[in-house]
């Protein structure tokens, strides 16, 4: 029998003391503080830059509301370009979709990987800590931790982009997203949180499997990525069922999944009619204004289509499900979350024996 598969067997040993978990608890602090610390040196730096900024925002959305809700026509379109130029580089929220992930690889992926390269989770093993000890101790204080200081720092997010999801932007020609936009759903709400929490878990996965850092961080990059873009394209549109409509007054705050046409109840096409149809139906163009890119709104469209037979459907999720839809995705993140740090510490004792 070797000396590894004794120090891993050492907390089974009846005649030793298993070291107490508020010792472990300690032993992991002094071990992690470093990671703790610049995790909160990062999350405070991004959180004065976005007080600053929001500040910024703010101010410009109020002065764009007064100019343009007292019909002041030339006041209002430099005051709404000044809104919607106005930290633009944040606007759609994507540049900040790298804060849960880089915190995960660079927490999480260096935690047990770091040791097993190293070779130093053998001293520990012979101090009383034994495997699956010593990997919870490390997991679940740091994903505690994590995951309440991404959330307090949502906060700060919900905040600075408030301005962009109130209703009347539409009416005031401003930048206005639908809660659901896909690049700041999961930024606010508990979904920065629930995020935050499984890219650590999937980085100590990576970290156990791999058991060297750089591959282990690398990893978690791609898995977390990879993992975003399928809860975004394929789990987040069918959370609940979709509202399905033939009315022209779909609010502009609902997210729209789709749009097709029928003819006497059967079905037309999808999206833009083909150019035949609107030659044929509307010659003289669009009786209203047109939108982005020279094309007729779709209620101008539906009036000039409507009259020969055509219904135009749309199946959208109403912005009042916003709350529903970041329960059931934080609710699932923390399973997986939950699932990936079980699964970890099942491998370390299970490669220790």
């Amino acid at each position: 029998m070797t000396a590894l598969s004794v120090s891993a067997r050492a907390e089974d040993d009846a005649s030793l003391r298993p070291v107490p978990w508020q010792r472990m608890g300690w032993v992991t602090w002094r071990q992690h503080r470093a990671t703790l610390g610049w995790v909160v040196v990062f999350l405070g730096a991004l959180t004065v830059a976005m007080l600053l900024a929001g500040h910024q925002l703010h101010a410009a959305y109020t002065t764009a509301v007064a100019a343009c809700q007292s019909g002041n026509s030339v006041t209002c379109p430099p005051a709404s370009i000044a809104f919607n130029g106005t930290n633009g580089f944040l606007s759609n929220g994507f540049i900040l979709q790298a804060v849960p992930v880089l915190i995960g690889a660079f927490a999480g992926a260096p935690l047990l990987a770091r040791e097993l390269e190293t070779g130093t989770f053998r001293y520990a093993w012979t101090q009383g800590f034994g495997p699956w000890r010593w990997a919870l101790a490390k997991l679940v204080p740091l994903a505690v931790v994590l995951a309440t200081a991404a959330g307090v720092f949502s906060l700060v997010f919900n905040w600075y982009y408030q301005p962009y999801f109130v209703e009347n932007n539409l009416n005031l020609n401003l930048e206005e997203y639908t809660p659901f936009y896909p690049g700041l759903f999961d930024l606010r709400g508990i979904g920065f949180a629930a995020w935050t929490l499984v890219a650590f878990a999937i980085g100590a996965l990576a970290g156990m499997l791999i058991r060297r850092v750089v591959p282990a961080i690398a990893a978690t990059i791609f898995a977390y990525a990879a993992l975003a873009f399928a809860a975004g394209g394929l789990l987040r549109p069918a959370y609940i069922s979709p509202v399905v409509t033939s009315s022209l007054n779909v609010p502009g705050s609902a997210w729209v999944q789709s749009q097709w046409w029928t003819k006497d109840g059967k079905f037309a096409f999808s999206g833009w009619p083909p150019d035949r149809l609107f030659a044929q139906y509307c010659p003289a163009g669009p009786p209203v204004a047109v939108g982005p890119g020279g094309k007729p709104k779709s209620v101008s469209l539906a009036e000039c289509l409507t009259p020969h037979g055509y219904t135009q459907w749309t199946s959208y999720q109403p912005a009042s499900r916003f709350w529903a839809f970041q329960w059931i995705e934080g609710g699932w993140l923390l399973v997986l979350s939950a699932l990936l740090i079980a699964a970890t510490v099942w491998l370390v004792r299970r490669r220790a024996t």
